[in-house]
């Protein structure tokens, strides 16, 4: 191994690599003339010695050309390359060339994914009867389960765990006898199970499970639950289907810049890889190469999967003291301020401490997947617009924060109590403007308010920095038919036959045209120019919230702009408004997890043809199922379904979010909320800071381009928290700290351990907190049972900050009849 593989932790090829045939022609100015198309993209120490000084020079520019605000890049790297590309020196080009083209240039690639191609068998009937009976189970059990508080919520580790020992069972089970059906031979068992099948399966999964559930059916669950309208079957599934796979169009469309090129990391399927990897390779680790560790990787899976299986059942039921630590306020209860900067449930926690994986991952995922940077940027945000802005403007009583709580996630009266939107509707559901001028205008918490700012800044942010930093790579690259990028892995799929980009183009206006009709065919009161403009905000911010997304694995919501927009076009209907934000919204964020699983597989080597039946195949089906499951609880199967009192708690929570949205929204419409003279006007000055900010970035960074202006993000510091509320600063802070410690800190000074347990660790600690909660959830709580009272339970539970009670004024003037804060006039 060359003295740069050991500096930067390349990997050597573990088998033989074939030979590059180089180019002589040295006019030649793209690192495709280094390759071909059926190889897999390898090169040897002794194939470097063809390349000429000037080919070697030209491929190292286009390649910091193509890197040049990649934030992901090692800084070493770079420096590395920019020496040798300044100084001709033809050894260390050679030797940078040979290395970047054998591997990725990212360590945290290059530790969780292979950089060589396995041939063994995909599209086999053990992969899809497994893939198909776990995503019908997954998805039946996540949508019935979404109907209920606290819901259970399956993801595509679960599956990934529990879909190993089955495909190994199945493998000692089935016989290898062929059969023939239809001209085609196959095979039950045929061979080992793999982990190609074992790839297919997850991803099968995971287009159903990566969001929890369909987003479609909170609209569906709004609708027969709370508005008691029922439109039948086949509205029912066509609105699943077309808006789960409209953004599958888009994800393929825009997979030449959202997946093919090696910037395009999307981090969060590195813990999948290496979780497959671990599975599937049990040999032990060689200790000169991690730190003096020698435990093999699954070992070390299942070691941290148990603790942490068997830990969550302190601050989940036991002792949940642990899981909120704010020992300030078990000093002083009752004391409002303190309850208020020092709480982790309604306050801004100051001493952001926590012993609950819950509390780190529950809204940004693992820490342990984002690069620094995005850490960073998140970190900033929280503490600029979390504990600096909202302190002083909840001690100012801007948005009349002395009688309303600091964070939480509800609307308010103006008599402290919660919105009752019944008060305002007509017996047709629209809005009843006398009866809402009696009544009372909308109040929210202070960074209920905030987050409604930040989502305008981030919406225009990512709008400006993608064009600013971005804008002319993205043309090129969108007008080439083919990516020149260098990534290993990319090349290596050109032995597989491509999807045409007709057949997602064909899916993209077929899913339109489904769409079109869920959207005039029935009452939905969705204007057909209505339904496009929800198409065009997921088509035109597809590729600026993907650019973040796969570098960072924090996507941005479109939710709060859809909801914006629908209010002010489509006043006064809130069905209209429930279907626009779930087709401007869902294309886009369903789509990304799309292409978030077209990178996986890009990783892991399966053919893309494969990729896309297994997707749209299991798409389809488990709409089907999820349609079926809601039509059987909310049917009547279940008794006094989505009521607050319901005796198993199946009270639709994200269907009466959803509700609730659409009447705020779609009823009093923000019109009356963001306007001028309205309560919240002045956060439109938002928009202002989302356009100036990347502009700022963007100049000191062409400026000062060795400074660490470069890895700021104008999108992530406005929007990396778009969860607060119900998240909380302490949700943010303790993920921001941990992910800090492993990925600079031991990133850094412990690169080996860090490259080989690193996403093994993630996946243990949330496959373990994953079945942990469903155990507790079946065996505690659907069977009533609670802890018995103790110092580590009541002092969890008895204070403000637990109980939403932090508010300065608690009921200012009960004497007073039908107002007691707020303006007089609405």
């Amino acid at each position: 191994m060359s003295s740069l593989a050991k500096r930067f932790g390349f990997r050597q090829k573990e088998t033989e690599p074939p030979i590059v045939k180089v180019d002589s022609d040295v006019e030649s100015k793209t690192i495709n003339d280094v390759k071909e198309k059926e190889i897999a993209g390898q090169t040897t120490g002794s194939d470097a010695k063809r390349y000429s000084e000037v080919e070697a020079n030209t491929q190292l520019r286009q390649i910091q050309r193509n890197h040049r605000w990649d934030p992901n890049l090692p800084e070493e790297l770079e420096d590395v390359i920019e020496d040798a590309t300044d100084h001709h020196d033809l050894n260390q080009e050679i030797g940078l060339v040979d290395e970047l083209l054998e591997n990725s240039p990212y360590p945290e690639v290059r530790a969780a994914v292979r950089n060589y191609d396995e041939d063994v068998p995909v599209n086999t009937v053990r992969a899809w009867v497994l893939g198909m009976l776990l995503t019908t189970i997954a998805s039946g059990l996540n949508a019935l389960f979404a109907l209920r508080q606290p819901a259970i919520s399956i993801n595509s580790l679960t599956v990934q765990l529990v879909a190993y020992p089955l495909g190994v069972a199945w493998y000692h089970a089935f016989p290898s006898r062929q059969f023939r059906l239809f001209g085609k031979s196959f095979s039950l068992n045929p061979g080992p199970f793999n982990i190609k099948e074992h790839t297919l399966i997850v991803i099968m999964a995971n287009v159903n499970v990566a969001g929890g559930v369909a987003y479609a059916t909170d609209t569906l669950t709004a609708q027969r639950g709370f508005y008691g309208q029922n439109f039948g079957w086949g509205f029912n599934i066509l609105l699943c289907i077309s808006t789960q796979m409209t953004g599958y169009g888009l994800a393929g469309i825009f997979r030449k810049v959202l997946v093919w090129p090696a910037t395009m990391i999307w981090p969060t399927t590195l813990i999948n890889t290496a979780l497959f990897h671990g599975l599937h390779d049990q040999s032990k680790t060689d200790p000169a190469r991690t730190n003096g560790w020698s435990i093999s990787r699954y070992r070390y899976f299942l070691i941290v999967f148990v603790a942490a299986f068997c830990w969550y059942w302190l601050p989940g039921f036991i002792a949940p003291f642990l899981s909120v630590f704010a020992f300030a306020v078990w000093i002083r209860p009752n004391n409002v301020i303190v309850n208020q900067l020092f709480g982790g449930w309604t306050g801004i926690s100051i001493l952001p401490i926590t012993f609950d994986w819950t509390q780190i991952s529950a809204y940004a995922n693992s820490p342990l997947i984002p690069p620094w940077h995005a850490l960073a940027n998140t970190l900033i945000g929280t503490v600029v617009f979390f504990w600096i802005t909202t302190i002083g403007v909840h001690y100012t009583n801007t948005f009349y924060g002395d009688y309303l709580p600091m964070s939480d996630s509800q609307a308010y009266d103006n008599t402290q109590n919660l919105y009752n939107v019944t008060k305002i509707l007509t017996p047709n559901f629209t809005l009843d403007l006398a009866k809402y001028k009696a009544y009372s205008p909308l109040f929210l918490s202070t960074t209920f308010g905030l987050t409604y700012g930040l989502s305008f800044a981030t919406i225009a942010a990512v709008f400006v920095q993608t064009a600013l930093f971005h804008g002319p790579d993205l043309w090129q690259r969108l007008r080439n038919a083919r990516t020149d990028e260098e990534d290993v892995h990319y090349r290596m799929m050109q032995k597989y036959k491509d999807v045409p980009q007709w057949w997602y183009a064909t899916l993209f206006v077929i899913m339109i045209g489904i769409g079109l009709g869920v959207s005039l065919g029935y009452p939905t009161d969705m204007h057909w120019w209505g339904y496009f403009v929800a198409i065009i905000i997921a088509f035109v911010w597809f590729i600026p919230i993907g650019l973040v997304q796969g570098a960072t694995s924090i996507q941005i919501g479109l939710n709060v702009f859809t909801e914006f927009i629908t209010g002010y076009i489509q006043p006064g209907r809130p069905v209209a408004m429930m279907l626009f934000k779930t087709y401007g919204y869902i294309t886009m964020a369903q789509g990304l997890y799309f292409a978030q699983d077209l990178k996986l597989g890009q990783y892991m080597k399966i053919s893309p043809r494969s990729l896309f039946a297994c997707q749209t195949i299991a798409t389809i089906w488990a709409s089907l199922v999820q349609v079926a499951v809601l039509e059987w609880g909310l049917g009547g199967a279940i008794e006094d379904v989505c009521t607050e009192h319901q005796v198993n708690r199946f009270s639709c929570p994200n269907g009466r979010v959803f509700f609730n949205a659409s009447i705020i929204w779609g009823l009093i419409g923000p019109q009356r909320i963001f306007s001028p003279g309205s309560i919240y006007a002045n956060l439109q000055y938002f928009w202002l800071a989302g356009i100036l900010l990347p502009v700022l970035i963007y100049i000191g960074a062409r400026m000062f381009p060795k400074s660490n202006i470069k890895y700021l993000s104008a999108a992530l510091i406005f929007g990396g928290t778009n969860d607060i509320p119900p998240a909380t600063p302490l949700n943010y802070l303790s993920w921001g700290i941990v992910g800090y410690i492993f990925n600079r800190y031991i990133r850094n000074r412990y690169r080996g351990w860090w490259m080989r347990f690193n996403y093994i660790t993630s996946a243990g600690l949330d496959v373990g907190l994953a079945i942990s909660t469903i155990v507790i959830i079946l065996a505690v709580n659907l069977t009533n049972t609670s802890m018995p009272s103790w110092w580590g339970v009541s002092v969890a539970n008895n204070n403000m900050d637990n109980n939403d009670l932090a508010i300065k004024y608690p009921n200012p003037n009960p004497s007073a009849t039908g107002r007691f804060f707020g303006p007089t006039v609405w």
